[in-house]
């Protein structure tokens, strides 16, 4: 059973709520979510068995999966960004960014609407994936997937993709002027993903997962890794991946592969969820960080 995308809400310092999408036997996602002990989230406290978001009506965006991204809590509502997926003839998939929203504390939730809020525009005409949003003074920030193209592999398109960043002044309306936040490394990188963002004392951090190359279904060493990078305005990062602390493991369902990490602090320990090997087939786990300014 998959799990992917891992996406905590820790309103609840005592019970954090881990959104992820579940596959069915279409290979179709759709959103439910398990609730931890806070501070202990091998201690799985509940395990809801319905989804809170269902794919989308026939023809929409969503109507092919639904994937949850991002969770933002503001004026007593919950704010779930979301990944709506389709399938098209040409290529295997396309993505867009969409919004659900919850009134009733993160149980059931309503689309915004049948459209998207991220859609292909003359900037940005293949697609868009992950959010990570925050709110700060009144602006609400966007660090989302861009895909800039596809190529053909051994007869399969691969898509390319880094992360952009866009504002809001209501968390829906978007201005998006294709600004780029963290770009490939070379010609070569395939795909930046999944941003998931904290600032503390006036410095962004912001952990991401990234692919080496577009054969990474044949190439384990082009395969999905965490990286990590820092920026003082939130739009000029700099790249510090050599510095993000874990990698695969030597064995298990995290040995192949890293990917979709949402990074939260918890008193003087960050946690890091993550899936591993098959883009959550195995589900997903955590890791502990120590807070660097501990140290």
């Amino acid at each position: 059973m998959y799990a992917s995308v891992p996406t905590v809400d820790t309103t609840d310092e005592k019970v954090w709520r881990i959104y992820f999408g579940t596959r069915d036997e279409m290979n179709r996602n759709r959103i439910s979510y398990i609730e931890v002990e806070g501070g202990n989230p091998a201690n799985v406290l509940y395990e809801h068995d319905a989804p809170v978001l269902d794919l989308g009506g026939l023809g929409t965006f969503d109507d092919c999966g639904v994937m949850p991204s991002w969770i933002l809590n503001h004026d007593g509502k919950k704010y779930l960004y979301y990944i709506g997926w389709t399938v098209r003839t040409t290529i295997p998939y396309h993505n867009s960014i969409g919004l659900a929203i919850s009134t009733d504390g993160g149980r059931s939730f309503e689309r915004f609407s049948e459209g998207p809020l991220f859609g292909e525009t003359h900037l940005e005409p293949f697609f868009t994936g992950t959010s990570c949003v925050l709110l700060e003074k009144g602006i609400w920030k966007n660090w989302y997937l861009s895909c800039t193209g596809w190529t053909k592999v051994e007869g399969r398109a691969e898509p390319r993709y880094h992360i952009k960043y866009a504002e809001s002044k209501d968390g829906i309306n978007w201005d998006r002027q294709g600004m780029v936040a963290v770009d490939y490394k070379s010609g070569s990188e395939a795909g930046i993903v999944r941003a998931s963002i904290l600032k503390e004392t006036g410095l962004y951090h912001m952990w991401y997962s990234y692919r080496g190359g577009v054969d990474y279904r044949t190439n384990p060493q082009a395969s999905y890794r965490i990286g990590y990078a820092q920026s003082r305005d939130g739009m000029s990062w700099t790249r510090m991946d050599d510095c993000v602390g874990i990698d695969v493991s030597p064995k298990g369902w995290d040995a192949e592969m890293l990917e979709y990490p949402h990074v939260i602090q918890h008193h003087h320990t960050r946690y890091m969820f993550y899936n591993g090997n098959k883009f959550g087939e195995s589900g997903f786990g955590f890791a502990e960080m120590a807070d660097e300014r501990e140290e």
